[in-house]
C-alpha cells in the first residue's frame, strides 16, 4: 500500500481536533473534577490528555488504513460511517461530564459510545486486521473510562 501523505495527515487530525475542541469546550469544569471523589485505580489528571492522544492518533491511523482498503467502496462507507459517529458521540462525553456535571447521563452516554466502539472495531476488523487492532486500546480505555465516570456519579 503506498502511503498518500496529505490524506493521512488529514485522517490522523481529525480525531484529534475533535478531542481538542472538547477538551477547550469543557475546560472550565476541570478545576471542580479534582474536588470530587474518585473511584480507586483513578490515574493521576496528567495520564487523561497522553493517554486521549496516543488513542485519538491510532483512531485517525486506523480510519486511514480502512479508507485506503482495497475492500467494496460500500463496505468501507459503512465502517467510516459507524468511525464519524462514534467520534461524534465520543465528542459529547467530556461536555456532558465536565461542563454541565451530568454524571450518570454521561454515563449513559460512555455506554452508547462503548457499543459504537465496538461496530467501528467489527467493522474496522473485517475490512483491515491492523486498523481493528489499533481500536482496540480505545475500546479498553472507554471500558475503564465507563468504570470511572459510574464511580463518581456514586461517590458524588
Amino acid at each position: 500500500m503506498k502511503i498518500k501523505p496529505k490524506k493521512l495527515i488529514l485522517f490522523l487530525l481529525v480525531p484529534l481536533a475533535v478531542g481538542a475542541a472538547a477538551a477547550l469546550l469543557s475546560m472550565s469544569g476541570m478545576r471542580e473534577f479534582a474536588a470530587l471523589n474518585k473511584p480507586p485505580l483513578t490515574p493521576p489528571g496528567w495520564v487523561f490528555p497522553i493517554v486521549w492522544t496516543a488513542l485519538y492518533l491510532a483512531m485517525g491511523l486506523a480510519s486511514y488504513l480502512v479508507s485506503e482498503s482495497r475492500c467494496p467502496r460500500e463496505h468501507i462507507e459503512a465502517a467510516l460511517t459507524v468511525y464519524f459517529c462514534q467520534l461524534a458521540v465520543n465528542f459529547f462525553w467530556p461536555i456532558l461530564f465536565f461542563r454541565l456535571k451530568l454524571y450518570l447521563f454521561s454515563f449513559f452516554w460512555l455506554v452508547a459510545l462503548w457499543l459504537l466502539v465496538i461496530f467501528t472495531f467489527a467493522f474496522f476488523h473485517k475490512i483491515d486486521k491492523r486498523a481493528g487492532s489499533l481500536i482496540l486500546p480505545y475500546l479498553l480505555w472507554v471500558t475503564f473510562a465507563g468504570y470511572l465516570n459510574f464511580g463518581i456519579y456514586i461517590l458524588n
